[in-house]
């Protein structure tokens, strides 16, 4: 059933963000629209355009959510790997299943590292410092 439900998420996704599916989605607006004076603006005819949008907005949030849920853990997964590989520092891999005042403790280490390297990179130019390790 999963398979099945991302298949058709991506599939739904990426054909709400075609160019056709605005305009097929805007004919279904005007047609409603022109079709007031017809039907006398009733609330049968106002019911109509409510209830059929707030369905698709309804099922698109779930169905978008899960695009998105997957293309971010592929993303993740991709950049996990690049440290990895890397002379990046593995501490990355994962940070983004850290809680939210661990990533804020993690952020604020690493503005520090930048500021220190910041401040020795500035005496190197100005010929000032010698560094043996950048660590």
């Amino acid at each position: 059933m999963e398979k099945a439900f991302n298949r058709l998420a991506t599939v739904v996704s990426h054909a709400a963000g075609r160019p056709w599916a605005f305009v097929l989605c805007l004919s279904a607006v005007l047609t409603w629209a022109i079709t007031g004076a017809i039907f006398h603006y009733s609330e049968t005819w106002q019911l109509i355009i409510n209830t059929g949008t707030t369905i698709v907005t309804f099922l698109m949030v779930f169905l978008i959510q899960n695009t998105q849920n997957r293309d971010s853990a592929a993303i993740q997964a991709k950049l996990d790997e690049l440290i990895r590989a890397s002379e990046g520092k593995n501490e990355f891999i994962g940070v983004e299943n850290l809680s939210e005042s661990e990533g804020e403790s993690f952020r604020k280490q690493c503005q520090v590292a930048k500021e220190r390297m910041a401040a020795i990179d500035a005496g190197r130019a100005s010929g000032k410092v010698t560094i043996l390790s950048r660590e």
